[in-house]
């Protein structure tokens, strides 16, 4: 059975408007229960932190693993928000920091970037094997988003079965385009508070890392695509930012994927073009549902609040696509036993 999304009703209209809305916005999570801090240790010079949340038998119940923006953490709200939603209806939530992000510059040696499918790769492997969690669910917002997508697109047919969907909600697809986008003169407070953002981690990370980084560059910066020329790209062995653009980017892996995709972004999207979303590769893939919406801003989309729901549509959507996905497996799952209970042979060759 096909998923099927619901109808966005925008609260507000104008993609700016809505953007600063759910950024500004306080939100609060009755149902949430303090997060327990787990650490992962996915390179011999590299820890991630994560904020869990458990329920009493975790083996017992699917996980979703959420992916944060650039220069967010495992706090922004979306990321609490959707946990909100998840734990409530009997999932675990694992929240991932990136590395060096949620103040966690001194658990790392290197930097993180948009492409970096290591980590949360080896997070999901983790819980798989370890944990026991047979179950998971990944869903990151923008970069994060990115991050989901060209997972799925690297596994590919090698996808561990546990794996049953991923989600983006205003996801960077094509980096080159959103940075493009993002040096529009519309963007400029976009641009500032990032820029301002990564060169405060950076004076972070050299504190933590004395002599490991050079700062003199700093000064000199002013965009985004600045900071990934001096840092990012070669840092990560990329020649240049365009290189690391293309290279890191989800569109370039989209047609290999082959776990169940949501992604959900918007026309009027500040700094997220819709043309990636349009491309063949997204569009052909049948295992990829497309939800492209004429408002809803950057990772906001709200409605209007009402019997208990917040209003919080792609936290909801997010939420249904996991679910329905989960569900549908475990009734294969079911099925299967059935029919190997039916007929001897089938048990016999399982």
């Amino acid at each position: 059975m096909s998923f099927t999304p619901s109808e966005y009703q925008p609260l507000i209209t104008g993609g700016h408007r809505q953007t600063l809305y759910a950024w500004a916005r306080t939100r609060r999570f009755p149902r949430l229960p303090a997060p327990v801090a787990r650490y992962f240790d996915v390179a011999a010079d590299a820890r991630v932190l994560a904020h869990c949340h458990w329920q009493d038998t975790p083996a017992a119940h699917p996980t979703l693993v959420l992916l944060h923006g650039l220069e967010g953490s495992s706090l922004a709200h979306y990321m609490s928000g959707v946990s909100d939603k998840a734990w409530a209806a009997g999932w675990n939530v694992v929240r991932l920091n990136q590395r060096n992000c949620g103040h966690t510059e001194h658990l790392s040696r290197g930097l993180y970037h948009s492409g970096l499918t290591h980590d949360p790769l080896f997070v999901m492997r983790e819980l798989i094997e370890r944990d026991g969690i047979g179950s998971v669910v990944i869903a990151g917002y923008s970069l994060g988003g990115n991050l989901a997508l060209k997972l799925a697109g690297e596994l590919g047919d090698t996808a561990p079965a546990a794996l049953k969907a991923v989600c983006a909600v205003s996801p960077t697809l094509d980096l080159a385009r959103c940075v493009d986008a993002l040096e529009r003169r519309s963007n400029v407070a976009y641009q500032w508070n990032f820029v301002r953002n990564l060169k405060a981690r950076m004076r972070r990370k050299a504190a933590a890392f004395p002599g490991g980084f050079s700062l003199d560059a700093l000064r000199g910066i002013r965009t985004v695509r600045g900071f990934d020329e001096a840092y990012t790209a070669p840092h990560h062995g990329f020649r240049d930012a365009a290189d690391y653009y293309h290279r890191a980017s989800a569109l370039r892996v989209v047609a290999g994927i082959r776990t169940p995709a949501l992604v959900i972004t918007a026309e009027d999207d500040p700094f997220v073009p819709t043309a990636p979303f349009r491309n063949p590769e997204v569009t052909s893939n049948p295992n990829i549902t497309v939800v492209l919406t004429p408002h809803g801003g950057h990772c906001a989309y709200l409605e209007r609040a009402a019997d208990g729901y917040d209003g919080y549509w792609a936290e909801r959507e997010i939420l249904r696509f996991a679910a329905h996905h989960a569900a549908n497996d475990r009734a294969r799952e079911r099925s299967s036993a059935d029919a190997r209970t039916q007929d001897p042979s089938l048990t016999l060759r399982a």
